[in-house]
């Protein structure tokens, strides 16, 4: 996909062409910005879901947004999706008739969860990711977390000691403290580590950890990344979506800017939906 840093603020929006696509002037080739089918807003991609069509008319969420044919995009968040589907926005993209799958937006939520699990699994492949509680509370000394991401049925005692500590090396540094992520349980972190359970990791701050910041922004939009379950929610610092984490001083926090998101990876299987990757 496009890099978010070419889209050019405050342009005029003219009319737009197939795909979703916004045509600059007088400049002879394809912005990068779309529109969401939704609302009718032009806004970043790394900020939408793109959707294919298939020959037989079914409607794919074409997450990596390299799926071939006619295509449309819709903000990444559960209201927007369900607003298109209540006013057959997606018939209109495509511009004849269309098969929603049933929970469609549950299925977009399932797809990006995947993402952002291939994506930590890339992470610990590359020595980004470090797992346990000892090796994270060293990082966390150390002021080297990106994210912290925490079971989602692990127990508060030790997200509460890794978190105190992660605070206190933040202010100290004159940073903001990195955001939790508790969205997965002990089982579907410890596949990623290849072990039957992991309750703590931490993301190191580098390449890898922007590109998991626009595809935990996009998750956002489709569920709680904290889980309202969790007793000390209140004082985790929470994930903001699409906003850039600046320091406190005047060094710019490189890790926190929004990434360029990366064209492939593992975790989504688009197999059935009569496409395939061109």
């Amino acid at each position: 996909m496009s890099n978010p840093s070419d889209i050019t603020p405050d342009v005029p929006v003219p009319p737009s062409d197939e795909d979703g696509f916004v045509t600059g002037r007088g400049h002879g080739h394809k912005s990068t910005e779309r529109k969401d089918i939704a609302s009718g807003e032009v806004m970043d991609p790394a900020r939408m879901i793109r959707l294919a069509f298939s020959p037989d008319g079914d409607v794919v969420a074409d997450v990596f947004a390299k799926l071939p044919g006619r295509g449309a995009w819709v903000a990444a968040n559960r209201e927007a999706v369900e607003t298109a589907i209540r006013t057959q926005a997606f018939a209109r993209a495509a511009k004849r008739k269309v098969q929603v799958p049933d929970g469609f937006a549950d299925l977009i939520e399932q797809h990006l969860s995947r993402r952002v699990l291939a994506l930590l699994g890339m992470a610990n492949r590359a020595g980004e990711l470090e797992s346990g509680f000892d090796k994270v509370r060293s990082v966390a000394q150390a002021g080297l977390i990106s994210f912290r991401v925490e079971a989602s049925d692990g127990s508060e005692d030790g997200r509460s000691k890794i978190r105190v500590i992660t605070k206190a090396v933040a202010n100290e540094m004159e940073q903001l403290s990195a955001p939790v992520i508790g969205c997965f349980n002990a089982t579907e972190l410890g596949q990623i580590m290849g072990r039957e359970h992991m309750v703590h990791l931490a993301v190191r701050k580098g390449r890898l950890a922007r590109a998991l910041r626009v595809e935990l922004s996009r998750l956002a939009g489709f569920r709680d990344l904290i889980p309202d379950v969790w007793t000390d929610k209140e004082h985790e610092p929470e994930f903001v979506p699409f906003a850039k984490r600046r320091h406190v001083s005047r060094e710019p926090d490189i890790s926190q800017e929004e990434p360029d998101i990366p064209q492939e990876g593992p975790g989504i299987s688009q197999e059935g939906n009569g496409l395939t990757s061109g």
